[in-house]
């Protein structure tokens, strides 16, 4: 639909690796595949002979990936859309006594990025129903596997294009992709020294008033609940939320007292 296949370049591995789709026929499974791409961080799709193509189905389920759909180049043979790649890898669940060497699909993951720092690499995707033939394979100077249930080994056509664009996307990052989440923080700074003190010394006063604590007797208790807190290292907003507990527990001590007191000086004298 646009430029040719092999006109691309961009310092970005996962920017020049292409996904090559051999006669899809469902139009569904087109846009299922953007979908999964565009989830990876790989943009460039290109169809070779797509049974139905543009169709509304493929775009239903693209979801929000349409742009991969509208940029997605329609070739009219497999020569055509692999011309450009230096590298190409065949996607295939059958293993080949002629063809080239298979390798799994996260050490196939590993190569394909590397290649894809200083060359344009294309991953080859067969049809849904026959996958790819021999000769197409042929093409191609690997094949990768996605070691599958060995007794259920068949993925659809867009499953595959997600775990092998997974795979890519970790191994491009050396399997740290950044993270990027709209979800408000919930942890805080850790507290500082002095205020993870005045803590101890608000909870020590606050076990005596209740009768916890005999400051006569102490035992170990104090280096034990300093133990316990140590291991959780307290944040800023969990200190705030302590002393808070301790202030309502030291208002209500307070009122009782004050009650005890009055009703002491009220009796008769």
């Amino acid at each position: 639909m646009n430029t040719p296949a092999g006109s691309h370049s961009s310092a970005a591995p996962l920017d020049r690796i292409r996904v090559v789709l051999s006669r899809p026929s469902h139009p569904g499974n087109i846009g299922a595949a953007a979908r999964a791409m565009k989830t990876m961080g790989l943009s460039r799709l290109v169809l070779v002979n797509p049974k139905c193509f543009p169709d509304p189905q493929a775009v239903a389920r693209a979801a929000d990936a349409d742009d991969i759909l509208a940029q997605a180049l329609v070739c009219g043979s497999l020569d055509e859309a692999l011309a450009g790649a230096i590298h190409v890898y065949a996607l295939s669940a059958r293993h080949r006594n002629l063809g080239p060497s298979a390798l799994p699909a996260r050490a196939a993951a590993t190569e394909i990025v590397a290649h894809a720092g200083e060359a344009e690499v294309a991953l080859l995707f067969g049809n849904e129903t026959a996958g790819l033939s021999n000769a197409e394979v042929q093409r191609c100077q690997r094949t990768v596997f996605i070691p599958a249930n060995p007794d259920y080994s068949s993925l659809n056509l867009a499953s595959a294009v997600q775990l092998l664009c997974y795979e890519l996307r970790l191994a491009a990052f050396d399997g740290q992709p950044p993270v990027v989440t709209r979800a408000v923080a919930f942890a805080s700074p850790l507290a500082p020294h002095q205020d993870v003190e005045r803590f101890y010394q608000h909870l020590e006063r606050v076990m005596v008033s209740s009768g916890f604590l005999d400051p006569q007797r102490p035992r170990r208790l104090l280096a034990k609940l300093r133990r316990l807190f140590g291991r959780a290292e307290l944040e800023g907003d969990e200190i705030n939320i302590l002393r808070g507990l301790l202030d309502a527990v030291e208002r209500k001590l307070a009122r009782q007292g004050a009650i005890t007191e009055r009703a002491e000086n009220s009796g008769p004298k």
